[in-house]
């Protein structure tokens, strides 16, 4: 007997002999696991979807840095029944401000009420060094000069209210953490070091003692953050009865992310185990069918993420379904246990408890072993991706499946010999049909099922060629929830939602030592400006030109020379030269920054269109690509999406590559292996094929779906040839069919049902990539099971005979 065949029969042993003590030992870890689970966390931070030496992340947290942008949330507030420029509002956003600015990280809060209304100053250009009195507050201006004041104002409207003055909005400002400033802006120097050359081995030491600084402070002001936003909740609420109030920004998008994915693993997640339950019980009929699989996917779960929240490993958005991804493979293992079981029980009606749970192991250790190393194996090769949301979905799957193994061969047995023997195990009836007509459609038409499997090819790959990449996080909510329409609201209303930055280095010929800007570059940046607001999609744009604008309006509508300019920005005092124009003009490295807004909601966007048109248009411009770089959020997820759209035909090459080779190590046949991984290909292709077909496009929740299909059928692929070889050793390959659907089919059958029909209950959730993910799962599933009950057993009976 090979060594590790005596191996498992002594481990088995030792479980079925000391179940108790096995149990005890099993649940003890579990719990201590378990009870680490309260550290783990969903972090929906831009960090978690990229490499920290991406080029483009690098380059966002230079600008970043030297543009120096503060940290802020945007409360837009519409009153009802009442004209926005009324007392009312008045009273209501100084009480609003107030009551905001107690929070200890609140520097200010910025509204129609406090800003200085330039256009209302006594003196023009030449009053400018001191403004801050000329505001609504100060000055008691009528409704009349406050309507004309913001109307058309080139730095507040689509800011701070909109151009119907209907709406306006608050911007609360946060302090930094001086602390964490200094420590990111050491990472930054360092990262950009990347850019350009290898950073030594010192570097390398000190980046990672600087990570590991900044990591606790990071996640302590990502809970305060949290803290902020449900305080200032709680106060608007206060408002509601007299408008019609938003929050946004980029922080509450990241909590309202949290927020509902963590409501749906706990709403829907103990929903669907509960009919999970329910279909267990009307299928297999006793309790204990219920009990032993709830026991294994319980504690398999538990156990994966306490070990995820004692290493401090954090899940992203996209890799958060990994739990209901790992109860789907966990209960394939535990069914495909129980139906042995239940097969030899009818079987073998004189063989003991103990007996029949150790033949069942024997008997099915090996497939569910090779079934979930296979499956592993697969979702490992996702690491060769050079996509960070990629990546750690595969450590997570890889971990997640180690520990479904793991506690079902284990769990199983030992809780199976503390029940007796069960008496009469019969199929469910409906089943039984189903499973005798797949049997009679393999034997007698193959022709018909290896015609419909190239109907099947050729519909995935035709719907594949619409597939399209788009990532809009406002379609990411349904309409009637809060989330969707404070993002729809401020997007619409208040110059966009999504930010996107334009770094332009003023050429050295271009500049001149007296001047803060030659009047030939001004007059470039209003030429790019303009160009920018012929878009659809482009929102609110803020930059120097604004500021010239504006300096304009106050000169009685008269240009300002480049002298004047020049007299104007160095006179300012300093506080509000920095107000103005530090966010947007560097001077020291000769760059001007347009701050954009793209507005989410525009019907038709085309986000890599858009980016090529703003490229086309500073080509236009006759500015070259090395003078300009587009930063920012938008560009980071625009780009994630592109490199995720053409890994994806890598990385799934990569895996069933490596899927292949698995299945050619475990039953060492060529032939085998690439009948095998047909039912795989054919699987992953019809669920991007459905997704092109339905207009469903491919962004950053929907993209791992091709691996969670691919991890779904492997099992059903490795258990059933496992069963079908087996079989094939004392019959015909006909026989060998017919006794592989009496056997496995079964708990092929019973797991796709029990998991589609339970995970559509996701198509209610609010969360519109739980509703995919579940629609595409349950589709998944169905679809694995009709290749592998019609197609492979056709395509193995054709060309796998007995020997």
């Amino acid at each position: 007997m090979p060594i590790t065949e005596r191996l498992s029969h002594n481990l088995l042993g030792i479980i079925i002999t000391y179940p108790r003590i096995v149990l005890v030992i099993v649940l003890l870890c579990t719990g201590i696991l378990g009870w680490q689970a309260r550290h783990f966390e969903i972090d929906a931070s831009a960090d978690t979807l990229l490499l920290r030496d991406d080029p483009h992340y690098i380059q966002t947290q230079v600008v970043n840095q030297r543009f120096s942008p503060q940290e802020f949330l945007l409360i837009a507030y519409k009153p009802v029944n009442r004209p926005l420029l009324s007392e009312k509002t008045f009273t209501d956003l100084r009480d609003l401000s107030k009551k905001l600015r107690r929070l200890e990280r609140v520097e200010s809060v910025r509204s129609i009420l406090n800003v200085p209304l330039f256009t209302q100053i006594e003196g023009g250009i030449d009053s400018m060094q001191d403004v801050s009195q000329w505001t609504v507050e100060n000055q008691g201006y009528s409704i009349e000069q406050i309507r004309e004041s913001f109307r058309g104002h080139p730095l507040y409207e689509d800011l701070l209210i909109n151009r119907q003055q209907t709406a306006t909005a608050l911007q609360v400002l946060f302090r930094s953490d001086e602390e964490l400033e200094k420590i990111n802006r050491r990472i930054v120097a360092l990262q950009k070091k990347i850019l350009y050359t290898k950073l030594s081995a010192d570097e390398e030491q000190e980046l990672s003692q600087l990570r590991q600084q900044a990591e606790p402070m990071e996640k302590r002001l990502d809970k305060i953050r949290i803290e902020e936003i449900e305080t200032i909740r709680h106060t608007l609420s206060e408002y509601e009865g007299n408008a019609e109030i938003y929050l946004g920004g980029i922080h509450v998008l990241g909590y309202q992310l949290i927020r509902i994915i963590k409501n749906d693993l706990i709403v829907f997640g103990g929903t669907i185990a509960a009919v999970i339950c329910l279909l267990l019980f009307l299928i297999f009929k006793k309790a204990r069918w219920v009990i032993i699989p709830v026991v294994c996917c319980g504690c398999s779960v538990l156990a994966t993420v306490g070990l995820f929240g004692m290493l401090g490993f954090k899940t992203t958005v996209i890799s958060s379904n990994f739990i209901v991804l790992q109860l789907i493979l966990t209960l394939a293992i535990v069914i495909h246990l129980i139906v042995q079981y239940r097969e030899y029980s009818a079987g073998h009606p004189h063989w003991h408890q103990t007996e029949l749970v150790k033949k069942t192991l024997f008997k099915k250790a090996g497939p569910c072993f090779y079934a979930g190393i296979t499956t592993s194996v697969g979702f490992a090769s996702l690491l060769f991706s050079n996509i960070q949301p990629v990546i750690t979905f595969g450590w997570v799957m890889t971990i997640a499946m180690f520990f479904s193994i793991v506690t079902s061969l284990i769990l199983f047995p030992a809780v199976m010999v503390l029940f007796a023997r069960e008496t009469k195990a019969r199929p469910w009836r409906f089943s039984h049909l189903i499973l005798n007509f797949f049997t009679g459609l393999t034997l007698k038409q193959p022709l018909l099922v290896a015609a419909a499997g190239a109907g099947v090819l050729a519909l995935s790959i035709a719907g594949i060629l619409l597939l399209d990449v788009e990532n809009s996080f406002i379609n990411y909510f349904r309409e009637r929830t809060r989330v969707h329409q404070e993002l729809t609201f401020i997007d619409r209303h208040l110059g966009g939602s999504t930010p996107l930055d334009i770094v332009y280095t003023i050429p050295a010929a271009a500049q001149k030592k007296d001047l803060v800007m030659t009047a030939d570059t001004v007059q470039l940046l209003q030429r790019i400006q303009h160009a920018l607001k012929q878009h659809q999609a482009v929102g609110k744009t803020l930059s120097v030109v604004n500021f010239t604008e504006l300096a304009r309006q106050i000169n009685d509508n008269k240009p300002l020379t480049e002298y004047e300019l020049t007299a104007v920005y160095w006179t300012m005092e300093d506080a509000l030269r920095e107000d103005l124009l530090g966010s947007f003009f560097a001077p020291d490295n000769a760059q001007v920054r347009f701050s954009i807004r793209i507005k989410d909601t525009t019907e038709g966007l085309d986000r890599a269109e858009l980016l090529e048109k703003i490229r086309g248009d500073m080509q236009t411009l006759g500015i070259h690509e090395e003078q300009y770089r587009l930063t920012s959020l938008f560009v980071l997820y625009q780009d994630i999406l592109q490199r995720l759209f053409h890994s994806q035909i890598l990385t799934l090459g990569i895996v069933f590559a490596v899927l292949t080779l698995t299945i050619l190590a475990i039953f060492r046949s060529v032939k085998i292996a690439l009948i095998g991984i047909i039912p795989n290909i054919l699987s992953t292709l019809s669920v991007l094929g459905l997704m092109g077909w339905l207009g469903i496009q491919l962004d950053l929740m929907t993209i791992t779906i091709a691996a969670i299909a691919m991890g779904i059928a492997v099992d059903d692929t490795i258990h059933y040839i496992h069963r079908y070889l087996e079989e094939l050793n004392s019959s015909s390959a006909a026989q060998a069919v017919e006794r592989s659907h009496a056997s496995v089919g079964y708990a092929l059958l019973y797991t796709s049902l029990i998991i589609t029909l339970g995970f559509s209950l996701l198509s209610f959730s609010d969360f519109i990539p739980s509703v995919l993910f579940g629609l595409l799962t349950g589709f998944a599933m169905i679809v694995a099971l009709l290749l592998d009950l019609c197609l492979l057993p056709v395509l193995l009976n054709r060309f796998i005979r007995s020997r």
